[in-house]
């Protein structure tokens, strides 16, 4: 008989790897594949320590701007996050060869971000200032032409330069309930302000929160897994913590737990942000299992089976 005390393990599910993440870290893999090393990567390809440390370890070197690079044939690829349009046209007045693993679903709020600004609409963004999303998606036109929201105090705050002109776009990784909140005191002080055609905030990030949210009010704690620059791991942080659960922390990998956080716990939520691969889920439970006598159950709240293309130019032929 084991002398462990007994700790019930509760994985949510969805969690971890979206389809965007997997596809940008697809193109830097294939792209070491079929050009060999070293291939470049503007700024962490993902969110996340180990998937980038994984890279460079097979070749990719990353950098923060394209002046980093020295003149080279070696491919470029830019981040799932995003850019603004002056990456782009500076890669190719150097004539680099560059890949984009901007996720099609920010791309989306780049396209609809610059159909509201052709239409003649002043923009806000919902967004975390300096995220790299952020940052690409408000270099999608002039500056001045988008206002970046934050929080619910900013939106009563917003004094737009004509009120009946006003359409919003927001960042995908974005709480979800907070986003909500924003846009609802916006609609208030706005009630012609554009409505959306569909929701910016990713199906992913919807996914993972909604996991969290049914499984926090029956756990006595909650890891996520996921890096503290990853807004969506972030997020479902909050999420656990509003939703009930008494302690949400964010733990990077095994060897960083903080085990006096779970004194006492008898049953414990799992997490992952959509940039933290399975691996990490698997070496958590793992430590878990060394010190406690675990049963590891799963909670599924929503099925995932979106997959994203290739670029063209990494795509085998038929």
């Amino acid at each position: 008989m084991s002398d462990k005390a007994k700790l019930d393990i509760v994985l949510c599910a969805p969690r971890g790897f979206c389809a965007g993440v997997d596809r940008a870290i697809q193109i830097v893999e294939v792209a070491l594949e079929k050009y060999g090393a070293p291939v470049y990567v503007r700024h962490e390809i993902v969110h996340n320590k180990y998937v980038v440390d994984s890279l460079k370890a097979k070749g990719a070197v990353f950098v923060e701007e394209l002046s980093e690079i020295p003149d080279t044939a070696a491919p470029v690829v830019f981040s799932a996050h995003g850019v603004p349009k002056s990456v782009p046209e500076e890669a190719t007045s150097r004539k680099m060869f560059f890949l984009d693993a901007t996720c099609p679903l920010v791309t989306k709020v780049h396209v609809e971000a610059q159909r509201h600004f052709a239409d003649g609409y002043e923009i806000v963004l919902i967004g975390h200032r300096g995220h790299p999303e952020v940052v690409g998606t408000m270099g999608q036109l002039p500056e001045a032409a988008i206002s970046l929201i934050e929080t619910v105090k900013d939106a009563e705050a917003f004094a737009p330069k004509n009120p009946d002109r006003l359409a919003f776009v927001s960042q995908t990784t974005l709480s979800v309930d907070d986003t909500a909140e924003i846009v609802s005191v916006l609609q208030r002080r706005f009630p012609n302000m554009r409505k959306q055609h569909k929701e910016d905030i990713c199906y992913a990030t919807t996914n993972r929160q909604e996991a969290v949210k049914r499984v926090a009010p029956e756990v006595d704690a909650m890891i996520v897994v996921g890096a503290p620059n990853s807004s969506n791991s972030m997020r479902l942080v909050e999420v656990a913590e509003r939703s009930g659960c008494p302690r949400a922390m964010l733990v990077q990998r095994a060897d960083t737990i903080d085990w006096t956080m779970f004194e006492g716990v008898e049953r414990l939520g799992i997490t992952a942000g959509a940039s933290a691969p399975e691996k990490l889920v698997d070496e958590i439970i793992d430590a878990f299992a060394a010190r406690y006598d675990i049963s590891v159950s799963s909670r599924v709240t929503a099925r995932e089976d979106i997959a994203f293309n290739l670029p063209r130019e990494l795509r085998v032929p038929a």
